[in-house]
């Protein structure tokens, strides 16, 4: 598909932000949605659904940002505007006390291809669907079911999961570019946690390929699992779909201090460019945090880490397709508008999460999808 034949559409509204990439008869769009302020919070489904309808697009897989609490009523609410869920649904769970509301749901959607809903043991885990350059695949709300066992074993149970599933769509762990691992009590165990993955990652030869990008974060979830994992893996069908690794030019890789992912991961598909940005955090070249108790600072300097991975690649905050912003405490969400507001950023894509970031003196941390239709080369 030539590049002048594809095209990115934006729609950003009060409650909505939508990044669609448009080609002839087929389109991809990355959805965020967020409650109104004043009114009922289930409403972001209905938002939702009304994008949906308007595009004729099926649901690949959905997060939803908000306390465990509102998750049977949630799932009944999504279920009633937006029909049988037949694609993985991961809910994040907020720990903060002041929780009333759902902060948000992110959706990635396509129109004018079929998608495939992927069944592992009687659950819906994943969904997959394909276009003329690459077959991909999308896990989601992937867990041990037995969650009485030790955080290290479901972990490894966790990872084996996520194989089996791949397997499902043709795949292996060769083919991941990105993972999200949703890490309950994160700080009791995130060392055991990197160990258990380091070590599926050697068994599976992920070292020998591409390491993905990753998202580590501490959130909880209804089914009191010691992690939840969504996943993005793709198996090009053309010698032009290209998949590397990006570093960081302020970072070292995560790799240096045993945390097994890459600080981005670029795919370079026939028409347009998508760069997966790692959950990133207030953290020097040597791995130390800085910034230690200052939230401010902590997102100025994330925020200036993550703009020299975009420069780097000829990318900007403009091409952001869909962002999470994770806080240690909720009150300081308004330094990040401030920081939006300041450096002309208010219509950032971004969903809004409470969470423990994977050290006790991060108190921020920012993941990023970007896309661009001016395919880069070298």
């Amino acid at each position: 598909m030539p590049v002048r034949d594809t095209r990115i559409a934006k729609v950003t509204e009060r409650d909505l932000d939508a990044v669609s990439v448009l080609r002839p008869g087929f389109a991809k769009h990355y959805i965020t949605v967020h409650p109104p302020a004043d009114g009922y919070h289930f409403s972001l489904f209905e938002t939702l659904s009304e994008f949906l309808r308007s595009r004729n697009a099926s649901i690949v897989v959905q997060d939803v940002f908000g306390s465990c609490k509102f998750h049977a009523d949630g799932m009944q609410a999504l279920e009633r505007t937006c029909g049988t869920i037949t694609w993985p649904v991961t809910w994040i769970q907020s720990d903060s006390t002041d929780a009333h509301v759902l902060t948000g749901t992110q959706v990635y959607a396509v129109s004018g291809t079929p998608v495939r809903a992927l069944d592992l043991d009687g659950h819906i885990v994943g969904s997959t669907f394909e276009d003329d350059g690459a077959a991909y695949c999308y896990l989601g709300n992937t867990y041990a079911m037995d969650t009485a066992t030790p955080k290290p074993e479901q972990a490894r149970k966790t990872l084996e999961k996520i194989g089996a599933a791949l397997s499902l769509a043709g795949m292996g762990m060769s083919n991941v570019v990105r993972t999200w691992m949703y890490v309950d009590n994160i700080l009791t165990w995130y060392d055991d946690f990197n160990r258990v993955r380091t070590d599926f990652f050697t068994e599976r030869g992920v070292f020998e390929g591409i390491v993905p990008a990753s998202t580590g974060i501490g959130v909880g979830n209804p089914m009191g699992a010691a992690v939840v994992a969504d996943v993005f893996a793709i198996k090009p069908k053309q010698e032009n779909v290209s998949i590397r690794e990006i570093l960081s030019p302020r970072q070292c890789p995560a790799t240096d201090y045993r945390s097994s992912f890459s600080r981005a991961v670029e795919l370079a598909l026939p028409d347009h460019r998508r760069l997966y940005v790692s959950g990133t955090a207030s953290i020097e070249p040597k791995g130390k945090t800085i910034h230690v108790g200052d939230t401010g600072n902590q997102i100025s300097l994330t925020m200036e880490v993550v703009g020299d991975i975009l420069e780097s690649r000829d990318m900007s905050w403009a091409d952001t397709s869909r962002a999470v912003v994770y806080f240690k405490n909720m009150k300081d969400v308004p330094l990040f508008d401030a920081y939006c507001k300041n450096n002309h950023l208010s219509t950032l894509p971004v969903a809004v999460a409470h969470a423990d970031i994977c050290r006790d003196d991060l108190l921020f941390e920012i993941e990023a999808d970007m896309v661009r239709t001016d395919k880069k080369e070298g």
